[in-house]
């Protein structure tokens, strides 16, 4: 009697799974045994369920945006802890929304200074189309590497380095020829938040590369208002306009400025003494 209402309970349960598989689309084939994750598995899942649930994407609309810049916030940028370790990747548009940044968004990042044989640095004007700072002054490139292969590799930045070629030709032009990643040294790494308006912002940590060479520019305009080379004085003279509010500096540059940019700047020939690849400055 009891095996004959076992039997019964496995016919049931058989055809109960065959309907429930026949009600999902595309299942047509038998399905793989289901077996339990290992304890580490379930872990990581349920942490990324928590920061999935922690940073959503809010309702903002871009509809008054520039097209091509909005386009842009489809990238994906590198999601790091405060040590630059990596643990994942979100779109531009996530992290540099304020209401994800004040939740811990953070992602890596980079700036670029380029100086010419006369040693005067390379700036750009923002365009008035771009959405985190526009119009202001800033050194000769800042963005961030993708999430791919080739800008994910980490030995010696050489991603950041790679992401830092891409985007000079992108922004000003720059052949990539005469842009190399072997041709930049990478100085350190800044910590720094900023909010640029009510709903965009930025969290990064960002890469300090230098270099030095004469090179050939030609701006998108979509992505630089104008560009000029500066001597020293004439970058400390733009400094304290900035401070009298008659012209706007990105605050990243504003802080590399005040703290280390001069000192390097002495030092362009023996760069080597101020090289910290270990350190992350708080700023």
């Amino acid at each position: 009697m009891v095996r004959a209402v076992w039997a019964v309970l496995r016919m049931v349960s058989c055809q109960g799974a065959a309907v429930l598989k026949s009600n999902v689309p595309g299942t047509s084939r038998a399905a793989a045994p289901w077996t339990r994750p290992p304890p580490a598995s379930r872990a990581l899942s349920s942490e990324a369920r928590r920061l999935q649930s922690a940073v959503r994407m809010p309702e903002i609309t871009t509809d008054h945006l520039d097209e091509k810049q909005v386009q842009l916030l489809a990238e994906m940028c590198i999601l790091i802890d405060e040590n630059d370790q990596k643990i994942g990747a979100d779109t531009k548009k996530n992290c540099h929304l304020n209401s994800n940044i004040d939740k811990g968004l953070l992602h890596r990042a980079f700036s670029v200074f380029i100086f010419n044989s006369e040693e005067k640095l390379l700036l750009q004007q923002r365009s008035d189309a771009k959405i985190t700072f526009p119009g202001c002054f800033t050194n000769t490139c800042c963005s961030h590497p993708l999430h791919t292969d080739s800008e994910l590799e980490e030995k010696d930045a050489i991603g950041v380095r790679r992401a830092a070629q891409r985007r000079l030709k992108a922004e000003l032009g720059i052949p990539m020829e005469q842009v190399t990643p072997d041709e930049m040294t990478y100085l350190t790494r800044i910590h720094y938040k900023a909010q640029s308006d009510g709903v965009w912002g930025e969290h990064e940590i960002d890469y300090i590369l230098f270099m030095q060479k004469d090179v050939e520019l030609s701006p998108d305009p979509n992505e630089i208002k104008s560009h000029c080379y500066v001597s020293k004085e004439e970058l400390k003279e733009m400094l304290a306009k900035a401070k009298r509010k008659e012209l706007e500096i990105t605050p990243w540059f504003s802080l590399i400025a005040e703290t280390f940019l001069f000192k390097w700047w002495d030092n362009l020939q023996n760069l080597k003494q101020f090289m910290d690849h270990d350190s992350i400055h708080r700023m």
